[in-house]
C-alpha cells in the first residue's frame, strides 16, 4: 500500500473512531484496523501491564490473547517489557524480524511464540500515566514482515489508542468495565434462553431488578450467572 493511500485510510479511520460510543469500541476498531491496514499483519492487540499483571485490552486474532497470557505467566516478552516500561532507557518501540530464531532477551517466551506460529512482531508504546503502561502490538506468521517503515503506521495507530485510553482514568477502571460488560452479556444470554426474551427485553429485566433492589447492574448479572440457565 502506498503512503498516500495509507494516509487517506488513516483519515477515514479517525472519522470511524469518532463514531465509537465507548473506549472498548475504539480500541477494538484500532486493532482490527491494524490487521487491515498494515501489510502482512495477521493479528494485533493492545496490552497493559498493571502491578505486574497482564491485561489484554483488545485483541484481533487468536494468537494475541495466548501471547499476552504467556508473557504474563513467564514474566518476560517484548510486549510485556514495552508495556511496563521495563527497558528504562526511553525505548518506545520494538521490532523482532525473525521470532523463529532464539531470542536471548526472552528465551522462554520466544520458544512459546514459535509454537504459536509467530514469525515476527513489532510494538509501540502507547500509554503512560503514572504506573499504567500499554502497548499496541502487531504479529505476523511470516518472518521479516515488519520493516522500519512500519513504525510510522504503528505510531499513528498507537496515537489513536492513547487518546482513547486517556478517557479511562486507570487501566483497572477499563478492565472493570470489560468484566462488567462480559457479565451482563452472559446474564442476558441466560435470561433469553430461560424465558424466550429478546435482547432488549433481557436487558430490561436486569435493569428493573437493579433499580428495584437498589444494587449494581453487574451484581444482578452475577446473581443470574450464579443461578445458571437451568433455574426457573
Amino acid at each position: 500500500m502506498e503512503w498516500r493511500e495509507f494516509a487517506e485510510r488513516m483519515a477515514l479511520l479517525a472519522r470511524d473512531l469518532l463514531r465509537q460510543d465507548s473506549v472498548q469500541g475504539t480500541l477494538d476498531e484500532i486493532t482490527a484496523s491494524a490487521v487491515e491496514l498494515v501489510e502482512g499483519c495477521d493479528a494485533a492487540g493492545i496490552l497493559a501491564v498493571r502491578k505486574g499483571r497482564t491485561v489484554t485490552l483488545s485483541a484481533c486474532g487468536d494468537m494475541v490473547r495466548e501471547s499476552d497470557r504467556l508473557q504474563g505467566e513467564l514474566g518476560e516478552g517484548p510486549c510485556f517489557d514495552l508495556a511496563r516500561g521495563a527497558d528504562g532507557d526511553g525505548e518506545r518501540v520494538f521490532r523482532i524480524a525473525d521470532m523463529t530464531q532464539p531470542q536471548e532477551a526472552w528465551p522462554r517466551y520466544a520458544a512459546a511464540a514459535r509454537a504459536l506460529g509467530i514469525g515476527s512482531m513489532t510494538g509501540v508504546l502507547l500509554y503512560t500515566h503514572n504506573e499504567d503502561f500499554g502497548a499496541l502490538n502487531l504479529y505476523a506468521r511470516r518472518p521479516d514482515t515488519f520493516s522500519k517503515d512500519i513504525e510510522t503506521a504503528g505510531w499513528l495507530l498507537a496515537s489513536h489508542a492513547a487518546v482513547a485510553l486517556a478517557d479511562a482514568r486507570t487501566i483497572d477502571q477499563l478492565q472493570h468495565a470489560l468484566e462488567t460488560r462480559h457479565a451482563i452479556g452472559e446474564a442476558m444470554g441466560i435470561l433469553r434462553e430461560r424465558h424466550g426474551l429478546s435482547e432488549d427485553e433481557a436487558f430490561g429485566v436486569l435493569r428493573r431488578l437493579s433499580q428495584h433492589h437498589n444494587i449494581k447492574l453487574r451484581d444482578v448479572a452475577q446473581r443470574v450467572r450464579d443461578e445458571g440457565p437451568g433455574q426457573s
